[in-house]
């Protein structure tokens, strides 16, 4: 079994429970707007995007509720179950090319490693990828290379990824998680990956520098933005800190939005967000 496919099996078997495990969660809610608002700095109305490790849909449905057609795609056959009744439920079910006013949802079961078997293949206005499903091969630097192909010339590409160093997980050693605050640590010495499990179920996970990724894409894309994400406000996986310390969250929201992509904050977020744009060669 390969990793991918391990990854898949993992959260299959969490995507009837994925929905219920982030309600609620008020730093998931705040690290989601980040990231929209991210994309939607740069992204044309009524464009068409290709999402990779779609999950079960959620920014899916925020895209196309604003108009944009998504074709979501995943590895995991439980996640596009769970992503498909929401779509249903929602009524943004539809082909990728169908005009609407409120824009269309399409679905594909695709490993983001084999986008070269994808049969829907645009190309698009933008590829995304949110809160790290790209960090799951150790071939993130192939992955970027296929995008060229599905994406139009002038196209985005917005990605979220964990980097190899985070400022808050880092602390958590102070609090005797030696495991988990140094688990990154290793990325910069192995390429081995570090051993990560849910539901039971175990596969392996990767860390990359922006560094990595602006080079792995090549001088054919120009760099839009780059900031951190939970670099002051805490991970979510803190629970409840925005609920128990109302002010500090506050604060801390207002400082990382102000700082968001100044060095080193950018840096030593529990994630970063990149984006670029492809260059038109015509031009």
């Amino acid at each position: 079994m390969t990793n991918e496919q391990a990854a898949a099996r993992a959260f299959s078997q969490q995507a009837l429970v994925f929905d219920a495990l982030d309600a609620g969660n008020s730093i998931i809610e705040y690290k989601r707007r980040r990231v929209r608002d991210h994309v939607l700095r740069h992204l044309p109305e009524g464009s068409s995007i290709l999402e990779l490790n779609a999950g079960t849909g959620e920014d899916a449905i925020f895209f196309a509720r604003r108009g944009h057609r998504v074709h979501a795609t995943d590895i995991s056959a439980g996640m596009q179950e769970a992503l498909w009744e929401k779509v249903e439920r929602a009524g943004l079910t539809g082909e990728v090319g169908t005009e609407s006013p409120t824009g269309r949802i399409s679905r594909e079961i695709c490993s983001f490693t084999e986008l070269s078997s994808l049969q829907e293949r645009g190309p698009y206005d933008l590829i995304f990828s949110n809160f790290a499903g790209l960090n799951c091969t150790d071939e993130l630097d192939k992955v970027l290379r296929s995008f060229d192909l599905l994406l139009k010339p002038g196209g985005q590409v917005t990605l979220a990824i964990l980097p190899k160093f985070s400022f808050w997980e880092s602390l958590l050693v102070f609090k005797g998680k030696f495991r988990t605050a140094t688990r990154r640590w290793s990325s910069w010495f192995s390429s081995k990956g570090t051993r990560s499990h849910v539901e039971g179920h175990y596969f392996r996970c990767w860390y990359y520098s922006p560094g990595y990724v602006i080079k792995s894409l090549g001088e054919g894309y120009e760099l839009l933005g780059l900031e951190g994400l939970c670099t002051m406000v805490p991970p979510s996986y803190i629970e409840h800190f925005a609920e128990r310390y109302p002010g500090w969250y506050t604060r801390l929201c207002r400082w990382e939005d102000r700082w968001k992509s100044s060095w080193p904050w950018k840096y030593a977020g529990d994630y970063y967000i990149i984006s670029f744009r492809k260059k038109d060669p015509a031009l």
